[in-house]
């Protein structure tokens, strides 16, 4: 299937999350790999039927590769929605580029991924291992009804490597950022705003703890991961008060740690914690909750698959092929227990150009990425 096509007919198919429902690219993917004569299932978690996923294979044996990438896109929202200029579905060209909702992230490296594997499907017979495909819905939910629950469930194999598709300009990443959000909550006492004296300020008690989270947020700047750089803090939402003329009993922050490879998540808990029970609040008091984790991933590009890898992108782009980091999250991080060997994150474009109105994929890119997976399969698979 000859390749910008394939990709254009996947931007066409509308795929947005929330809702969630990928029903219909899923069973356009699963009718094609069928056709090339690929092993194929469509699992979908009971809690979540529409959420789709596919998993097509071909060969047996040593190595296992997997190719993964996501099906979900973020929803067009109304005010992007208006500065579109061409339709995000329709999967226009003009000046070498595809424009679409989702031409980036992630049905660019979906697409290369499927032709790679369509041709290594019309050579079956010379094939030595086995390939996989992973089509993942629920990603841009963060992943736990898709690549998390697929893993969890036994849906997923045991790999020699692994190449998770996304936006890294076509260089080889091995590491991103976790992430550790949390819910800060200050309590005062409300008495009218005429003698706010003989009330206490949830607000100022809170300026007080950002105060300490900024100061947080510089120490870690000492931290240096030599891939993707430092671990941060940002107070992101804040809320409290009622009205003007009342003393606020109550604020609330809503902040995001992004945590560098190896930072452990009990640590990083305490440390926030830490950081909030420094402060000197006078009257009033804090806590802190709602912690949730996102994992980092990291790994290395050391192992002969790896290298063949890194020699395939070197080979196309006649450039150096990394390794770099990736500085947004990804399914990789629902992989780790998945892979015996090696995992990269890997694709053409920029993350910067995802989520966006007019996102879109360069042709040339796209098209080195499917060189490169091909020749890759090529040479570890043949």
């Amino acid at each position: 299937m000859e390749p910008v096509a394939l990709l254009q007919s996947l931007i066409r198919i509308p795929s947005p999350n929330p809702p969630g429902d990928t029903r219909e690219i899923a069973a356009f993917i699963a009718s094609i790999m069928r056709e090339a004569g690929c092993d194929v299932t469509t699992p979908a978690p009971d809690v979540k039927p529409e959420a789709v996923n596919v998993i097509a294979s071909i060969g047996s044996g040593d190595p296992v590769v997997m190719l993964h990438a996501h099906i979900d896109t973020v929803p067009i929202a109304e005010t992007e929605a208006e500065r579109w200029s061409v339709d995000p579905y329709g999967a226009v060209i003009k000046d070498n580029r595809i424009y679409g909702k989702g031409s980036i992230d992630d049905k660019a490296p979906l697409a290369s991924m499927m032709v790679a594997m369509l041709q290594a499907a019309a050579r079956m017979d010379n094939l030595k291992g086995k390939l996989v495909l992973v089509a993942a819905a629920e990603e841009e939910v963060g992943g736990r009804l898709g690549t998390r629950w697929l893993a969890d469930s036994g849906h997923l194999p045991m790999c020699d490597f692994i190449v998770v598709g996304e936006q890294t300009h076509n260089k080889v990443a091995v590491a991103h950022k976790g992430v550790m959000r949390a819910t800060i909550q200050t309590m005062g006492k409300s008495v009218h705003a005429t003698n706010p004296d003989r009330g206490t300020n949830a607000i100022t008690a809170m300026a007080r703890i950002i105060l300490a989270l900024e100061n947080y947020h510089q120490e870690l700047s000492r931290r240096v991961h030599p891939i993707v750089g430092v671990p941060t803090c940002n107070v992101g939402v804040i809320d409290g008060g009622s009205t003007a003329n009342a003393v606020p009993d109550r604020c609330t922050i809503y902040l995001d740690r992004r945590m560098i490879p190896r930072e452990q998540p009990e640590a990083v808990q305490q440390e926030l914690r830490d950081v909030v029970e420094s402060v000197d609040l006078g009257d009033a008091s804090a806590n802190i909750a709602d912690f949730l984790f996102s994992s980092w991933f990291d790994s290395t590009t050391d192992t002969p698959l790896a290298q063949t890898f890194m020699q395939c992108v070197s080979d196309v782009l006649g450039d150096d092929p990394g390794p770099v980091g990736y500085l947004p999250g990804s399914d990789a991080k629902h992989l780790m227990d998945n892979v015996r060997g090696e995992m990269i994150i890997f694709g053409p474009g920029s993350y910067e150009v995802a989520h966006a109105f007019d996102e879109y994929v360069e042709i040339d890119d796209f098209n080195a990425t499917t060189e490169i997976l091909r020749r890759f399969i090529e040479e570890a698979l043949h």
